[in-house]
């Protein structure tokens, strides 16, 4: 072994050390916090109310599939002829909604950009969307090569200000990811310089993010994240105040799991579910020591078809998901909400939205006819229609038929007590949804439908 041989091996000895050290000296983890972040912010008192009033008036407001329930929807995303996909919300301090989302000419593509809109809480109107970043200004502000952008995930910081986190890729594909992150001090109006979010020492690549952050008692922030390179696992990060990351806690038995979202139901308590990358059942975890051990991953007896996952814990302590809950595609999004038990095992569906024939493939004129007459009930031109169907087809379409898909949620519950629920609509708009959580099941409720979706 030469000199440079003998250096290199000493340096990479002594890093290893320093890891190590750091390791054994890091300040034991607080507890989670109780209150949602994202549904608090320093301009709110305990003393606000936190029980859903009556709905406001809305000529969008409809039935849902199965009859179970009413809500608000709208689209959030208005440019034609996009990819759109991963939106996530944060609540402003004036009770607006602020979403945020990528969208290019398809997923992974150099045009892809973080854009952004704005919903009036009293009118439930959506502002025309903007641009937060584009893969120059992410590259500016690293001083480094950026190929593609992706998951965007928005949330107030206990801080009171507001963090987003982007997913970017400098080379190869989403395995070889790192996340970037910035913060803002008015609402998302302006934004700090991108910087890099340092998950580990060694190369810093193959950590994505998707899912809600958490929040513990000390100020700091719980990031889920989830790694691909090699073997797809859960982590959950420790963020302090400063954006950096001082711990990270790997979910054991998760090597085929990823996109984990906490569920906090106690100050030690908390349940991680994730997305199944072998395509088969949701996965879950479970922490009885606000994170520092978590039990070995295991399936849940909800199917999962290799998609994602969302899920909110109401100031009423409780616990919804959002998923497609069919084995093999993602033509039907629902709602569950969990047992007094914290459990969803045997839980009901509420449907959102589902394709009338789940298990079979459309023809492309019976898709371009149903997109249509969708997105024309909307507002959409017959230009704009075209442009959308177009966006849609390029995505879903094959040679002769179309699959439909509403994949991608995300929920949040707002200081009124509603629950809001942004997801991707057929890869081309981004969709919200408003409802009650305390809203009674119809009296005359509609027989069972096709969407009626439950666990194998």
């Amino acid at each position: 072994m030469d000199r440079t041989d003998r250096l290199a091996a000493l340096l990479l000895v002594a890093a290893f050390a320093l890891a190590g050290w750091k390791i054994y000296n890091r300040l034991p983890a607080a507890n989670f916090a109780m209150v949602s972040q994202q549904a608090a912010s320093p301009a709110t008192s305990s003393g606000d109310a936190l029980k859903a009033g009556p709905a406001i008036s809305s000529p969008s407001r409809q039935l849902s599939p199965d009859g179970r329930f009413r809500f608000d929807a709208q689209f959030v995303s208005a440019a034609p002829g996009q990819a759109v996909h991963s939106a996530s919300l944060v609540e402003l301090r004036d009770g607006r909604l602020r979403a945020v989302w990528f969208s290019g000419s398809r997923e992974g593509a150099g045009d892809v950009v973080i854009r952004t809109a704005v919903m009036d809480a009293a009118s439930l109107r959506w502002s025309e969307e903007s641009t937060l970043f584009d893969r120059q200004q992410i590259q500016q502000g690293l001083w480094r090569y950026v190929k593609k952008l992706g998951n965007p995930v928005i949330a107030r910081a206990p801080d009171g200000s507001l963090r987003l986190w982007m997913v970017n890729v400098s080379l190869g594909g989403w395995a070889g990811s790192s996340i970037t992150w910035a913060r803002s001090t008015d609402e998302g109006a302006t934004w700090s310089e991108p910087r890099r979010l340092v998950t580990s020492p060694f190369l810093n690549i193959s950590t994505l993010v998707k899912g809600a952050p958490i929040a513990y008692q000390d100020g700091q922030i719980g990031l889920p994240v989830y790694h691909e390179f090699a073997a797809k696992f859960a982590e959950i990060l420790r963020i302090n105040p400063h954006g950096q990351v001082v711990d990270k806690i790997r979910i054991p038995g998760s090597q085929t799991s990823l996109q984990p979202v906490v569920l906090v139901a106690g100050p030690e308590q908390a349940q991680v579910y994730m997305r199944s990358g072998n395509a088969r059942a949701l996965m879950a975890s479970t922490t009885n020591d606000a994170g520092k051990t978590w039990s070995s991953t295991h399936a849940t007896t909800w199917p999962n078809p290799d998609s994602a996952v969302a899920g909110v814990v109401t100031n009423a302590g409780a616990q919804w998901l959002a998923l497609n809950p069919a084995p093999r595609n993602r033509e039907i999004l629902a709602l569950l909400q969990a047992s007094k038990e914290g459990t969803f095992d045997g839980a009901r569906p509420w449907i959102v939205e589902s394709s009338a024939t789940p298990q079979t493939r459309l023809s492309i004129s019976d898709y371009e006819r149903l997109l249509g007459n969708e997105l024309k009930a909307s507002g959409a031109s017959e230009e704009q229609t075209q442009a959308y169907v177009a966006s849609a087809k390029r995505q879903l379409c094959g040679a002769d038929s179309c699959s439909q898909e509403f994949s991608y949620p995300y929920l949040l519950q707002s200081r009124d007590g509603y629950i809001h629920l942004v997801y991707t609509w057929h890869r081309t708009r981004i969709k919200h949804v408003r409802f009650d959580p305390l809203q009674p099941v119809p009296a005359a409720q509609a027989a069972p439908s096709h969407a009626d979706a439950t666990p194998n």
